[in-house]
């Protein structure tokens, strides 16, 4: 058991790097990877399954005791990704199955590796947790609303469809993490350790498939597609971050925001592109996987260096990952 914790800390740490080196293997061996595509939406329930394993009733509490830094972080959340994935996309005049992945890339909710960066840019924890779990499950409906609203040009949308595998993919393994950490707490508090272990294997294995299914288009395209994953998530960032200043909101919401705004849950982008449009329409998404951890990761230790320059310290003990369910929730996008 100490083996996997160590080895799950390593692959937390490494995640980015892990991403790139299996993508470009995948790029350079396609035939190792490819047949791994027929499971990309079990691998993600599989993540979601971790996640719902660690949520907790407190990570809504602020809903209804702050509810405006929530409602403003979940409104940006679905406005202004999708809203900066069709302006990019119509700017670089991308192909219709890259400009709809775009904007399901933007329309997916935040990532639970988000709560991790929130901890180290010393913002608002519980903020960002509550965010994660907040969009998570509005996902059904916001999804195929903004799917419907700013890709229905590029490629037909159904979502009443959608709306039922979101369901599938995501509600129905986090209601049944949460039977299971309720009924067998035991088994949750030996599994929580080494769950980022098992996303990160799920998570690379995606991205690794969607790259070997994609070896062709990404060697004529990929540099634009980086290109429009870089604006995105840099756009998403810098307007969460205004979004939150604008409203006077405390430093502390502001990075929570702005970090929960510009890191998605590539992996159901992932899935749902490889579902109802093509495997070209998922490379944004699988581009992101690496990306956003990376630009997420520099961010966060540039605000940490700015507050320990302050002398101050805004991160409390109980919202350290030994004392919070954001170390629970230590799960890649």
């Amino acid at each position: 058991m100490k083996a996997l914790n160590t080895l799950s800390n390593l692959a937390g740490k490494y995640f980015a790097l892990i991403i790139i080196v299996f993508s470009i293997l995948a790029f350079m061996v396609p035939g190792l990877f490819s047949s791994f595509g027929a499971y990309i939406t079990i691998l993600l329930g599989v993540v979601m399954f971790g996640m719902g394993l660690t949520l907790k009733a407190s990570d809504f509490k602020l809903v209804f005791s702050s509810p405006l830094p929530v409602l403003i972080g979940i409104v940006a959340q679905f406005l202004i990704m999708p809203t900066i994935a069709f302006t990019i996309a119509f700017i670089l005049n991308l192909p219709p199955e890259l400009a709809a992945g775009l904007v399901l890339l933007g329309s997916v909710p935040g990532g639970t590796s988000s709560n991790v960066m929130v901890f180290l840019a010393k913002g608002n924890v519980p903020l960002s947790i509550t965010m994660t779990s907040v969009s998570t499950l509005v996902a059904p409906i916001m999804t195929p609303l903004m799917l419907l609203i700013f890709a229905g040009q590029w490629l037909p949308i159904d979502p009443r469809s959608m709306f039922i595998s979101i369901i599938q993919v995501i509600i129905i393994p986090i209601i049944l993490g949460l039977i299971v950490s309720r009924f067998l707490p035991a088994f949750t508090r030996k599994s929580i350790s080494f769950l980022p272990l098992i996303s990160i294997v799920a998570i690379t294995i995606i991205v690794s498939a969607i790259v070997a299914n994609n070896k062709e288009t990404i060697a004529t395209a990929g540099l634009l597609v980086f290109a429009a994953v870089l604006l995105h998530n840099g756009f998403g960032l810098l307007l969460g971050y205004w979004a939150a200043k604008a409203l006077k909101l405390s430093p502390q919401d502001q990075r929570a925001i702005s970090i929960e705004v510009g890191m998605q849950n590539s992996g159901l982008g992932v899935a749902l592109a490889s579902v109802y449009f093509t495997p070209l329409a998922a490379l944004p998404s699988a581009f992101a996987s690496a990306w956003q951890i990376i630009t997420g990761t520099f961010l966060s230790s540039y605000w940490a260096k700015n507050e320990d320059q302050k002398g101050k310290n805004s991160v409390p003990k109980e919202d350290s990952p030994l004392h919070s369910s954001a170390a629970a929730k230590e799960l890649p996008k």
